[in-house]
């Protein structure tokens, strides 16, 4: 299975009712959604898995210190 970013969402269109789902797999996710998750997430195993995507892709992570507001 690949990996996922978050969970899989399951659509119902109106009037029809057909149902269908969307999964929401780590490489169908655009390189600044996984920069911002790493910058602004909350859980740890969803910036390692996007640090890891970013690994894969070749994109090279610079880590910087916050500067603090003087």
């Amino acid at each position: 299975m690949p990996i996922k970013f978050k969970p899989s969402a399951k659509t119902v269109k109106r009037g029809t009712k057909i149902v269908t789902t969307e999964h929401y797999y780590i490489k169908n996710i655009a390189k600044e959604e996984l920069i911002d998750y790493l910058n602004n997430g909350q859980k740890p195993k969803i910036k390692q898995k996007c640090s890891n995507e970013l690994a894969r892709r070749g994109i090279q992570i610079v880590w910087k210190d916050k500067e603090p507001n003087v």
